[in-house]
């Protein structure tokens, strides 16, 4: 299997088609005939495509890619940058970038990337809308709010703001039912599972497919808390450096701060998760700090999709203290 390494830009792509230094590179267009045109140039019996994870710029040629039956592994970029600073790479181009990329695949062997389905593609793009809506609908109250401040507010501009207020209101509500809706049919087992848990509502629920596939990309809950950015730190080296820090924080911040909010409510309005609390020995009013939500249910029971009634566990993490909680030692295994 020969490793092509390619390099995304949002106009071009640059492809190695060897880690070799002095091996030639091609550039193509981002586009639907460019990735098309570079397709023709390789076999997907013989070529494995690895590229780092650009966004949306990589996002059409993952998907013609795989469309096309090419295998194609989709990266983080820091394992790259990490692999080239332990390659002494100094220098800094599209197409050493690439030959480097191709380099990485040779020796790391990446997994093959799985195409996402088109329900979670078209969940992804409406909570991606919605997120820059209610910025500009936060910004726009704000603006309307420091106008109102003013000797006098024309009544045009007044007009105008108010107008642009209701019509991004009106924009986040029906994107957030058509959200709702597309998660329901599409994933309505997980959904009646994830929101029959006391603190978990619609759209933590969608969001929590969206990050793991309906709950098939991962094989146990570690991989997910790890995927989280939940996971603890612990550094030590000789009898000077011994470290115990706080989560990760590698995964989707978005993400955990919707789980934080869900486990403050959870204390509220769920009585099984206030009494862990008392169990743990934490007082509520700990603060943020202190207080994480943990996705597991008792080993690996979470995932895949074989997770029981209620497939959540909200677990307390103490930072200050640098330890990790888990059910199994309260008894407490269903949350």
């Amino acid at each position: 299997m020969t490793y092509i390494g390619i390099d995304v830009s949002k106009d071009t792509f640059v492809v190695a088609y060897s880690p070799d230094k002095n091996s030639k590179t091609k550039t193509f267009k981002n586009t639907t005939r460019g990735i098309h045109e570079f397709i023709r140039t390789i076999s997907k019996d013989e070529h494995h495509c690895v590229m780092e994870a650009t966004g949306n710029y990589s996002a059409l040629l993952v998907y013609l890619l795989s469309e096309a039956g090419i295998t194609t592994s989709l990266e983080n970029p820091l394992k790259v940058k990490n692999f080239a600073r332990a390659m002494l790479s100094t220098v800094k181009t599209d197409e050493i970038d690439a030959r480097l990329i191709a380099l990485y695949g040779e020796k790391m062997q990446p997994a093959p990337y799985k195409l996402r389905s088109d329900a979670i593609l078209t969940l992804k793009q409406k909570r991606t809308v919605i997120r820059q809506l209610k910025k500009q609908l936060i910004a726009t109250k704000n603006l309307k709010g420091s106008m109102e401040a003013l000797p006098f507010f024309d009544a045009k501009c007044r007009k105008s703001v108010e107008k642009t207020i209701a019509f991004l209101e009106k924009q986040v509500k029906d994107l957030e039912e058509d959200l709702a809706s597309l998660a329901k049919s599409e994933y309505k087992k997980q959904m009646d599972l994830l929101t029959s848990v006391k603190g978990i509502g619609i759209t933590l629920a969608a969001a929590l497919i969206m990050a793991t596939g309906g709950f098939t990309y991962f094989d146990n809950a570690k991989q997910l808390t790890r995927h989280l950015g939940l996971s603890p730190t612990y550094q030590q080296s000789g009898t000077s450096v011994n470290f115990k820090g706080h989560i990760n924080r590698n995964g989707d911040s978005s993400l955990r701060s919707q789980l934080y909010i869900a486990a403050c409510s959870s204390l509220r309005c769920n009585a099984e998760c206030r009494a862990f609390l008392t169990v743990c020995g934490l007082r509520a009013s700990l603060g943020k700090s202190l207080l994480l939500p943990w996705l597991t249910n008792s080993s690996d029971r979470l995932l895949p999709l074989s997770f029981r009634r209620n497939p959540m566990s909200m677990v307390i993490f103490l930072q200050r203290s640098n330890s990790c909680i888990s059910p199994r030692c309260t008894g407490i295994d269903k949350i």
